[in-house]
């Protein structure tokens, strides 16, 4: 089976005054279908960059980030958003919830912008895994951190993408919220099919996962020869 998302040899930079600032170093790895993966690393490491090079929300400087066979770097901007809207579903830290809608209708613009049309079925089936089904015409203010992030989730997923990219998915949480979350992701992953990227500097977090990606200075390095990143025990 071709990996859904092969990552070769990506770079960028970013340039700062008359200087090229290198966020990333030549990143190169794959990932098959239905895996859950998390991106580790401290802050400045680099996996924020990838993210949105993952998501085609910035282009590389060189080489390739291809998602389900569509090479990013040979898509023009519209056919980048297409790709988005049809295939990669965002969780992003800060939840990127609109204050003025309610719940219901910050999970359905996502698919209002996809063209989409409403499932309710399906609708009804994620608020209820995600316990938000009698939350839905609370505007953001009126919710938790962790309910907030559950609507977050819930418009990921709304569309049936391929491919959650999760950003820091528990960084604003407390410890029960973080693992309800984590939980959460990790049964769309089984339960929905969903190949789930997710960017941490959390060790703990990064273990919900089937493997982990440890990135340090904008590469991938072996965290055998970098003692610093394992967890204390």
């Amino acid at each position: 089976m071709p990996p859904i998302i092969e990552v070769a040899d990506a770079r960028k930079s970013y340039r700062i005054g008359k200087v090229d600032v290198p966020a990333l170093r030549g990143v190169s790895f794959t990932v098959q279908p239905g895996e859950f993966i998390s991106i580790l690393g401290p802050s400045g490491s680099g996996k924020s960059t990838l993210f949105y090079l993952l998501g085609g929300l910035t282009r590389a400087t060189g080489g390739k980030v291809i998602i389900d066979g569509d090479d990013f770097s040979n898509l023009s901007d519209a056919e980048r958003t297409r790709l988005r809207k049809s295939k990669i579903g965002f969780v992003f830290q800060k939840f990127n919830l609109l204050p003025t809608l309610d719940a219901k209708t910050n999970i359905e613009i996502a698919q209002n912008i996809s063209g989409k049309k409403i499932d309710q079925a399906y609708f009804d089936k994620i608020t209820d895994l995600l316990g938000i089904s009698k939350r839905l015409m609370h505007r953001p203010s009126e919710l938790s951190g962790g309910e907030q992030q559950r609507v977050a989730l819930a418009r990921a997923l709304i569309n049936k993408p391929a491919i959650i990219l999760a950003d820091e998915p528990t960084g604003n949480l407390d410890t029960a919220n973080s693992e309800a979350v984590l939980n959460l992701l990790r049964h769309s992953n089984k339960e929905l099919g969903q190949t789930i990227l997710m960017i941490t500097h959390n060790p703990e977090a990064a273990e919900f996962a089937d493997r982990s990606i440890h990135m340090r200075d904008g590469q991938i390095v072996d965290p055998a020869r970098e003692p610093h990143l394992h967890p204390k025990k």
